[in-house]
C-alpha cells in the first residue's frame, strides 16, 4: 500500500457564551461569557517505524476533537486535542487537485496538515467604555477538511532499473541481506525492495529494486509505471542491461522512453548503466555488447559490465556509485536564506452583483460572517458595523444596492444580511 485516499478533517472552534452575572450584592456584575475553545489540529508526524501506508486502506477519515463551548462566569471551553498521524518518511500528502501540501522526508518531521477552528469569543470580550452591556457572542470556526491523497515515495540512493530478469534481484540479494523473490522467469519480482548496501568499512547505500518495467509501461502495460514513484527521490539510477538480450541498445532505449514519459523526466538523474550477466560470456562479445551500448548510452554516462550473480565488477561499481550519490546529495543541501515574512490573512474583498442582491467574498470578512450567528440580531449588527468599517457598504451604495436586497457573504447560502 504506497498510495491511499482519504478524507482530513480538523475539530470545529467552541462557540462563544452570553450571559450575565446575577449574583446577590455583587452591583454592576456585567458581561460574564467565556470564550469557546480552539479546534484540535490533523498533524502528520515523519516515522522510520512505518514502512506502508497500509493501515488507511480501511480508515478512510482521519478526524481530530472539537473545543467545547465557553460558559459563564468566563470560563473558557476546552480545547480540542490534536491528532497525530504517524506515516512512513518519504509520504506525500496533495490535495485532490494533485499540488502538494506536506512532504515529509526526515524521521520526526511534523506537519499541520488540517487546522482546527478558532474559538468564537464570548460577550465578556467585547465590554469596552461605550459597550458595558454587549450580548454578543461568537460562534466558533469549522476546521478545515481536506480530501488528500497520501503517497508514500521510498527515499533510495540508488534506483535500480532495467526490463524484467536483468538481474536487478539477484545484484540486490548480492550487495545486501535483502531477500527477493528470484526465479527464471519475468516479473519475478512484485513489489519494489530496499537493501542497504555496506561500501568500504563506513559508507553504507540504500539500494531500490523497482519491478520490471517493459515497453508501454506508462500506458498501463504489464506493472504499469506506479513504482517509478519510488525512484523519484532516488539520487542516482542505475539501469541493467541483461548481455544475453539478442539487441541491448534496444533493450536501453525502452527502458529510457518509460522513464522519460513518467510524470517527472527521471532520464534527467544521473545515470550508472550495466551489462549484466557476463559470467561465460566471451570477451570478445562482451566487448561488441558494450559498443553496441555506446553508440546510444550518453558520453557522460559511465558504462559498466559485471556478473551480478558471482561478484565480478560489483565492487568498482559500488564505489562509483557512492561517489556520485554523494556529489547529488551535495548539490542537494539548500542554501541558507533569510526567512521571508507573510501577510498571514488577506484583507482584500470584492463585491459582485446576483440575481437577488450582491455577493461580497474576500477571505476575512468571510472568516467574520462565519463567526456570526445569524440568528442573533446582534450579531448580525455587529457584522454590518464591520462591513461599515471596511468600507464594503460604501462600496455596495456605490453599486447601487436598494433597500430589501440581499447580500450574501461566501459563498454558503445562509450566510446572508438585508440591506
Amino acid at each position: 500500500m504506497d498510495r491511499v485516499q482519504i478524507k482530513i478533517r480538523a475539530g470545529d472552534g467552541g462557540n462563544g457564551h452570553s450571559s450575565f452575572r446575577h449574583e446577590k450584592f455583587v452591583d454592576h456584575g456585567g458581561p460574564d461569557g467565556g470564550d469557546g475553545g480552539k479546534g484540535g489540529n490533523v498533524v502528520f508526524v515523519a516515522s522510520r517505524n512505518q514502512n506502508t501506508l497500509a493501515k488507511f486502506r480501511y480508515q478512510k477519515l482521519l478526524g481530530a476533537t472539537s473545543g467545547t463551548a465557553g460558559s459563564k462566569r468566563k470560563r473558557h471551553g476546552k480545547n480540542g486535542d490534536d491528532l497525530l498521524v504517524n506515516v512512513p518518511v518519504g509520504t506525500v500528502i496533495s490535495n485532490e487537485q494533485g499540488e502538494a501540501l506536506v512532504d515529509l522526508t526526515q524521521d520526526g518531521q511534523e506537519a499541520i496538515v488540517a487546522k482546527g477552528g478558532d474559538g468564537g469569543f464570548g460577550n465578556a470580550h467585547f465590554t469596552s467604555s461605550v459597550r458595558q452591556a454587549p450580548v454578543v457572542a461568537e460562534k466558533g470556526e469549522k476546521g478545515e477538511t481536506i480530501d488528500a491523497v497520501l503517497e508514500l515515495k521510498m527515499i533510495g540512493d540508488v534506483g535500480l532499473v532495467g526490463l524484467p530478469n536483468a538481474g536487478k534481484s539477484t545484484l540486490l540479494s548480492t550487495v545486501s541481506n535483502a531477500q527477493p523473490d528470484i526465479a527464471d522467469y519475468p516479473f519475478t519480482t512484485l513489489t519494489p525492495n530496499l537493501g542497504v548496501v555496506d561500501v568500504g568499512d563506513s559508507d553504507s547505500l540504500l539500494f531500490a529494486d523497482i519491478p520490471g518495467l517493459i515497453e508501454g509501461a506508462s500506458q498501463g502495460k504489464g506493472l504499469g509505471d506506479d513504482f517509478l514513484r519510488h525512484v523519484e527521490r532516488t539520487a542516482v539510477l542505475l539501469h541493467l542491461v541483461d548481455i544475453y538480450n539478442d539487441d541491448v541498445a534496444a533493450a536501453y532505449k525502452t527502458i529510457q522512453a518509460e522513464l522519460k514519459a513518467y510524470k517527472v523526466d527521471l532520464t534527467k538523474r544521473p545515470q550508472v548503466v550495466v551489462l549484466n550477466k557476463i559470467d561465460g560470456v566471451d570477451a570478445t562479445v562482451i566487448k561488441q555488447k558494450q559498443a553496441a551500448l555506446r553508440k546510444v548510452v550518453p558520453a557522460r554516462t559511465k558504462l559498466f559490465a559485471i556478473s551480478a550473480k558471482s561478484g565480478t565488477g560489483v565492487e568498482k561499481l559500488l564505489y562509483v556509485l557512492k561517489n556520485m550519490v554523494e556529489a547529488v546529495r551535495l548539490r542537494e543541501q539548500p542554501e541558507e536564506t533569510l526567512p521571508v515574512i507573510r501577510l498571514t490573512e488577506d484583507i482584500t474583498w470584492q463585491v459582485t452583483p446576483t440575481k437577488n442582491g450582491f455577493m461580497v467574498t474576500g477571505q476575512k470578512i468571510e472568516r467574520f460572517a462565519q463567526r456570526t450567528d445569524f440568528t442573533s440580531p446582534a450579531g448580525v449588527e455587529r457584522l454590518r458595523d464591520i462591513m461599515g468599517k471596511t468600507g464594503i457598504m460604501r462600496e455596495l451604495e456605490r453599486k447601487g444596492i436598494k433597500p430589501g436586497q440581499k447580500i450574501q457573504i461566501g459563498q454558503q447560502s445562509d450566510h446572508e444580511i438585508e440591506f
